[in-house]
């Protein structure tokens, strides 16, 4: 079962998602340069909307972090009222028994970002606690690199070793339920979806049940300067002049976002039993709505490009390929002549006809769910596109959320 989600959004001036020149992120596509927001950037603005709307219960959350050793540390030096410092390397020593290396010098962040459950926390600060004295008195005092260039060899030389002996510097039954902590991503909904890879631990990785695509503009895109000036607020009146200055990079776009969920491999990924269904629905139903209320963070402060979507389209199939409708665009659309049409409606047009193509063409194998909304004041738009297209108004975004999850998983009546 294939759940795709097709969302049009047009976004005010704004800097989204920057790269490495605090630009925002472009593309070639169709033989233009097109806006472009990263999927990684467009993933983690899902992740936040889930916290910001409530919509996946905090123990069922997932955290992505390298701050492992100082998240368990404080609620290990408050069981055991013992110095924050002593918990965290007690807290490193468990991690080590697992073959996890994390570095002293470094705040004792973790060699990689660890992507686990928070409920994970909590368990491995009851491992650290239930055999504190062990790990306290296993645990290796860190070597500072301000030492000059030998000590830092040497230390370079310790940590290498440190991986393999860590193993056996800690009790095996620690290590091995520090492992299994790491390892289970089951019931946990953003890994669920969005999959774990770690090198060093195959065993741990989670395939992707959720494919998420780089959004990319409708149509040809200018890339603009702000020059901005700032003025001292406590500047005698009678000096001329600004106190700071510079530019900031922005564009504005109407942007195609595409995103598919293979139903099937969420339930597996969530333990494959009646129970995981049921959250698999729910999960469902909260990716559908924190993919339409997503919006990145880059730059929001200085330009509020709070902007909603104007169309989200659902398509629901049991087999049949996915199909990212992003060619729709392949020829951009362009500004209109009249002030009869804009570029949104416009790109609602011709999402509707690529479509209404591609079914012709390749079929609708398996559809049970062709819905959608679309901000349309005067209703024509709306009409057109189902008239087109054969797609059902669903009139909001509750209602496209729930018939998703029936359409994918069954009604609950």
């Amino acid at each position: 079962m294939k759940i795709e989600i097709h969302v049009l959004q047009n976004f005010a001036a704004s800097n989204l998602n920057r790269d490495d020149t605090g630009t925002p992120k472009d593309c070639e596509f169709g033989g233009v340069r097109r806006a472009r927001i990263s999927s990684q950037c467009l993933k983690r603005a899902i992740r936040q909307a889930f916290e910001e709307h409530a919509l996946i219960s905090p123990d069922q959350r997932a955290a992505r972090t390298k701050r492992l050793v100082e998240q368990v540390a404080k609620t290990v030096a408050e069981k055991k009222a013992v110095s924050f410092d002593l918990a965290e390397r007690a807290v490193s020593a468990a991690l080590g028994g697992a073959g996890l290396k994390a570095d002293p010098d470094k705040e004792w962040k973790t060699q990689y970002l660890l992507f686990i459950p928070t409920a994970a926390i909590k368990k491995l600060a009851g491992i650290v606690v239930e055999h504190f004295e062990a790990l306290a008195t296993e645990a290796e005092q860190p070597v500072s690199s301000s030492e000059g260039e030998g000590a830092k060899k040497s230390a370079k030389a310790k940590a290498r070793r440190a991986k393999a002996d860590a193993k056996e510097a800690v009790p095996p039954e620690v290590g091995s339920a520090v492992k299994n902590v790491l390892a289970d991503g089951a019931r946990t909904p953003e890994l669920a979806l969005f999959g774990r890879m770690i090198a060093d631990e195959p065993s741990w990785n989670i395939d992707a049940a959720c494919q998420v695509a780089h959004a990319i503009s409708t149509h040809r895109v200018s890339m603009e300067f702000d020059f901005y000036t700032a003025i001292d607020d406590l500047k005698p009146n009678d000096t001329a002049g600004s106190d700071m200055m510079g530019t900031v990079s922005f564009n504005s776009a109407c942007f195609y976002r595409y995103l598919v969920v293979d139903a099937d491999a969420l339930t597996s990924n969530l333990g494959g039993d009646v129970a995981a269904r049921q959250q698999a629905k729910d999960t469902v139903k909260a990716l559908v709505r924190a993919a339409v209320l997503a919006i990145p963070t880059g730059k929001q402060n200085s330009m509020a490009a709070q902007n909603l979507p104007s169309l989200v389209l659902v398509d629901v199939r049991d087999g049949g390929e996915a199909r990212s409708l992003a060619n729709a665009f392949v020829r951009p659309v362009r500004p209109p002549a009249t002030h009869v049409d804009d570029i949104v409606s416009q790109s609602i047009e011709r999402l509707g006809e690529h479509l209404a193509a591609l079914d012709k063409v390749y079929g609708a194998k398996g559809r049970k769910e062709l819905g959608f909304f679309v901000v349309d004041s005067s209703g024509e738009i709306g009409k057109r596109f189902a008239e087109r297209t054969g797609a059902i108004d669903r009139g909001s975004l509750d209602g496209l959320v729930q018939a998703t999850a029936d359409a994918a998983f069954g009604s609950e009546s």
